[in-house]
């Protein structure tokens, strides 16, 4: 029995436990970006960046993996971490751009994709061992999320209190048909 799973497993080069722990980090990261998402109820929450951030840290230590495997080890086989990298942040791209809303003069989505972009480039960090990086991404990642999120409400807000003060200052010796400009849409 021990030959027959000598003969389909290979020793690794990254240990079980550490390979194991970077999986656990990727889900811990992913999760920290997944939450702020889904306490909005975004298209893409908890799960999606979770899977994302797992799906790219294990592509990064398969990448490790192959490259110690000794059956890659010639001269006519080369590791290209560069080509793993884009294929990752160009497959994820492409499942933002699904996201991605233009109606009436607004565009929806762009904040959820760019945070799945995050999650997966996050992942990719973690797979290859790069840990401050990564947690450093995910702290900025959800300050961008969530605290901006409250700063862009309360500059609403505000703007949305000018205008009504404008409106009542406007209304004085003027028809009652004249309306305030309206804030220019992104097409503008």
């Amino acid at each position: 029995m021990q030959d027959i799973w000598a003969d389909i497993t290979h020793p690794t080069f990254l240990p079980v436990a550490v390979a194991a722990c970077r999986m656990v980090l990727a889900v811990v990261l992913g999760s920290i970006l997944g939450l702020e998402r889904e306490r909005h109820r975004l298209s893409a929450g908890l799960r999606t960046h979770i899977l994302i951030a797992l799906a790219s840290a294990t592509a990064a230590m398969v990448m490790i993996e192959i490259g110690h495997l000794p059956a890659f080890a010639t001269d006519a086989f080369r590791l290209d971490a560069g080509r793993l990298i884009g294929a990752v942040v160009s497959g994820v791209a492409f499942l933002a751009a699904g996201l991605i809303i233009y109606s009436k003069g607004h565009v929806f989505g762009l904040t959820t994709g760019a945070g799945m972009w995050l999650a997966a480039i996050i992942g990719l960090a973690v797979g290859l061992g790069l840990y401050v990086i990564a947690i450093m991404a995910t702290g900025l990642g959800y300050a961008v999320l969530g605290v901006l999120r409250m700063v862009e409400a309360r500059l609403d807000r505000h703007d949305t209190e000018l205008q009504e003060k404008t409106l009542k200052g406007s209304h004085r010796g003027r028809s009652a048909g004249h309306r305030p400009p309206s804030r220019p849409t992104p097409e503008e």
